[in-house]
This record gives structure tokens, C-alpha cells and sequence, in this order.
């Protein structure tokens, strides 16, 4: 995945997983789209105007992550989707071990590529969906400001007891859960349950360690 990507799925991931926090606090909250429109603008705005991030205070980046987008994404359903059948298998702590390195893996991803967004802008198409629906798809495009280039950004919510939470992303026409399915039915195949844990926990090792360097 290039370093653009990256950064597309950065601003869509602090978009819709700040959809939760307003649906928690606002009566009859908004409909997805609609609160993704209202948000959107203040996250671009933030990330674009906040001079510590744009020259990549990592610590800063992270505690930004951690503390307005984290709570706010149902990363064990994440989860159970990436393992697919899998899942099932697993024991009560591999479940949890897994969505523990998986959670971190994405904190570790996604921090990287916030600090360059840039000059981008979204875009927003049609909005379907009845008011009984508690699964939808919001579709957009993030428009790079420079070259024009448009590049499609939709995502998937559903809606909980706390409120909508963001599930999954598609960029460029592919999902985000559906690629690492591939790569955890991958390493489960040739190392099992507790190899793709191991794999995960080494890669988020590697990944604070590098962080760390760059903080300092």
C-alpha cells in the first residue's frame, strides 16, 4: 500500500470513527452522511492547521489517534471479519490477543500517514438508505488539490447501542477487510492461530520501535 492510500484512509478513518462520539451525545443524532459531512471539514481543518502534526510529532499524532478515533471503532468486529472463519475456532484468548495486535497494527498505520495530509479535499455522493437500515454504505472521493486526481473513499457503518461505528473502508476498490483476511488466512495457514499472533506482535515491535526513533 503506497503512502497515499495511507493518507486517504487516515482522514476517512478520523472521519467516521468521530461519527460514534456525535451519535452518542446528539438526540435523533444525523444520519451517517450527514454527520460525516459536519465532521469531516473540522478533521481536515485540524490535521491541515496543526503544525506539530504536519511536521510529524509522532507522540502527538498518536495521542490523537488513541484519544478521538480509537474509542470510537468496533475493532472486534473488525476482527471477526478479517479472521473469517477463524474466529470461531479460536479460544476466548486468542480472540482477545488478536484483537489487541490488530488494533495496534492500525494505530501504528494510520498515525504514519496522518501527518500528510496536505491539500486534500472530499467529496460526497448520493446518500442511500432507509431509516431502518443499521448497516450502510457511505460513498465519497478525496480530491487532491494539486493534481485533481480523484480518488474513491467509501466506508461502512453500523449502527450499535452507543451509536453508528465504521467497520470497514474501501479504497480504490478494495476493502480494507478483505485485504488482511487474505494475509491472516495466510499466516494461519502456515503457522496457525497463535503464529498470526506472534506475526502481528512482531510487526507492532518493530513499529513502536520505529516511532520511537522518530519522536525523539
Amino acid at each position: 500500500m503506497n503512502l497515499a492510500k495511507k493518507i486517504l484512509i487516515t482522514v476517512t478513518l478520523a472521519l467516521c470513527w468521530n461519527i460514534a462520539a456525535m451519535a452518542d451525545d446528539v438526540p435523533g443524532a444525523e444520519t451517517p452522511d450527514v454527520l460525516v459531512k459536519r465532521i469531516s471539514q473540522e478533521v481536515l481543518e485540524t490535521a491541515k492547521g496543526d503544525k506539530e502534526i504536519q511536521a510529524g510529532n509522532q507522540q502527538k499524532i498518536l495521542n490523537l489517534v488513541e484519544t478521538k478515533i480509537i474509542p470510537y471503532v468496533d475493532f472486534q468486529y473488525m476482527t471477526e471479519l478479517a479472521a473469517g472463519r477463524n474466529w470461531r475456532v479460536a479460544t476466548p484468548e486468542q480472540q482477545k490477543n488478536l484483537v489487541t495486535q490488530f488494533r495496534t497494527l492500525l494505530i501504528y498505520t494510520y498515525s504514519g500517514a496522518l501527518s500528510q495530509v496536505k491539500d486534500q479535499r472530499l467529496e460526497y455522493k448520493p446518500f442511500r438508505a432507509a431509516p431502518t437500515d443499521t448497516e450502510v454504505e457511505v460513498r465519497s472521493q478525496v480530491i487532491q488539490a494539486r493534481v485533481g486526481e480523484a480518488i474513491q473513499l467509501n466506508y461502512r457503518l453500523r449502527k450499535e447501542a452507543g451509536g453508528w461505528k465504521i467497520y470497514d473502508i474501501n479504497v480504490l476498490g478494495a476493502w480494507l477487510i478483505e485485504t488482511y483476511k487474505g494475509n491472516f488466512t495466510a499466516e494461519i495457514n502456515k503457522s496457525g492461530i497463535d503464529g498470526l499472533i506472534q506475526a502481528l506482535t512482531d510487526k507492532n515491535a518493530k513499529l513502536a520501535t520505529t516511532f520511537a526513533k522518530k519522536a525523539k
